[in-house]
């Protein structure tokens, strides 16, 4: 491997370490439930899922989910900080 991609691949993993540098605008994700699959998104701050759950009540666990795998990587919403308990 040549010594700049090495350089690189360092780089990355302590980059990966410091996730505070990181932050996510939009995100689309497929969601593999238990019982069906859901898409989420994250887009202007807001979560959202096409899950029957979010529809009633603007969060569910699959954005609850997702918050805290990204947590300080996406802002904090008092819904999915309900997550974080």
């Amino acid at each position: 491997m040549q010594s700049s991609l090495i350089g690189k691949v360092e780089k990355a993993k302590a980059y990966a370490g410091e996730r505070h540098r990181m932050q996510i605008d939009n995100l689309r994700v497929a969601f593999h439930g238990e019982n069906s699959d859901h898409e989420v998104s994250f887009a202007d701050g807001e979560w959202h899922c096409n899950c029957d759950f979010f529809t009633q009540w603007q969060t569910c666990s699959h954005t609850m989910a997702l918050a805290r795998v990204l947590e300080g990587m996406v802002p904090a919403t008092p819904e999915t900080e309900m997550a974080a308990v």
